[in-house]
């Protein structure tokens, strides 16, 4: 017999249908009723509208423009309001023209908005409170630290791992820098027998400049299944996180899940995810970045074994689920806030 749902219906507005984004939609529908809304531009406001005066609770991913709308009626309807903050939507990073806050004043003002004015702020990462405090300039009490959580059940070691060193993103304009693919990719040029993979999709002609300055040993898979990305991260020995601005990277911890030696820069939540499992260098730097990959590479295969282990244990899917449903359940009691 199917478990029945609490009576609290949930305004659901995604950024996108990334796989952390749609493991959130899955529990919550689980428990509770849930409509999710699809953000397209200003003429899903009324949509927006409509759903939060029909819901008890407004849950948005990510505090971009849509969480500003959402966050704006369910003050109007008073409603309660949850917004995650995952990265760029609080991010500043003028030298590579990265964030929410170098967009303009009206982007930022939105954002402002709905970090101010909702019930409840879980960010992924606690640097990315530290950026909401001096975002907003005054305390921040109700923003909340809660790392994304993964599933160790589907993301495990498979097969034996071969020589190659993998990074995932979409590759575009921003990414270039912001993800460090251009390092990755000159990087490769000093490992000439080891197979360098860069999986995501290509969105705009950057992949032009990535294969034009990459060495033959690069492969480029552009869009691939989440069953080929699995395959990948199980085959790969080394995972790359080279980013420059990261809130905490869902690829890198899929990857040690599958028992892949974590590299990665100093930025955000990449060493919170990796600890003392993976090597270290700093963004854009070529040499660092080689000394790091040639630790990786030489490194005992238990080292992918304490990356998994860390992972499975530090951010696990259920404990991320368990507090979000008690958070939501909170609302049904009297007087007590999110």
């Amino acid at each position: 017999m199917a478990k029945s749902k609490d009576k609290i219906n949930i305004l659901f507005v995604p950024y996108s249908s990334s796989t952390f984004i749609k493991k959130d939609l899955e529990f919550l529908q689980k428990h509770f009723d849930v409509k999710p809304v699809k953000w397209r531009g200003k003429r899903d406001i009324i949509n927006i509208a409509f759903g939060v005066l029909k819901s008890d609770v407004v849950f948005s991913w990510f505090a971009f423009d849509y969480a500003a709308v959402a966050v704006f009626f369910s003050k109007l309807f008073q409603k309660k309001s949850i917004v995650i903050v995952g990265g760029g939507d609080v991010a500043y990073v003028p030298e590579i023209n990265y964030g929410q806050f170098t967009l303009g004043w009206h982007k930022r003002m939105l954002t402002k908005f709905a970090l101010k004015h909702a019930d409840r702020v879980l960010v992924v990462d606690p640097s990315l409170k530290k950026q909401i405090k001096y975002l907003l300039q005054k305390p921040c009490n109700h923003v909340k630290y809660l790392p994304t959580g993964y599933d160790s059940e589907y993301f495990k070691p498979h097969g034996k791992k071969k020589n190659i060193v993998l990074t995932v993103g979409a590759v575009k304009k921003g990414n270039i820098k912001r993800k460090d693919f251009e390092t990755f990719v000159k990087v490769a040029k000093k490992f000439p027998d080891i197979s360098f993979v860069l999986a995501g999709k290509h969105i705009d002609d950057s992949i032009q400049y990535l294969k034009k300055i990459a060495p033959s040993n690069v492969t480029f898979t552009g869009f691939i299944s989440d069953e080929k990305l699995l395959d990948l991260y199980q085959k790969s020995r080394v995972y790359c996180q080279l980013s420059r601005h990261e809130g905490l990277p869902n690829a890198l911890c899929e990857a040690m899940l599958c028992e892949c030696i974590p590299v990665g820069s100093f930025q955000n939540g990449i060493p919170r995810a990796i600890a003392n499992t993976g090597f270290y260098a700093s963004w854009g730097d070529i040499e660092e970045t080689t000394e790091a990959l040639n630790k990786a590479i030489a490194a005992h295969i238990k080292k992918g074994k304490e990356a998994r282990k860390r992972i499975k244990h530090k951010f696990p899917m259920e404990k991320r689920e368990k507090t979000i449903i008690k958070l939501l359940k909170n609302i049904k009691k009297k007087n007590k806030e999110l």
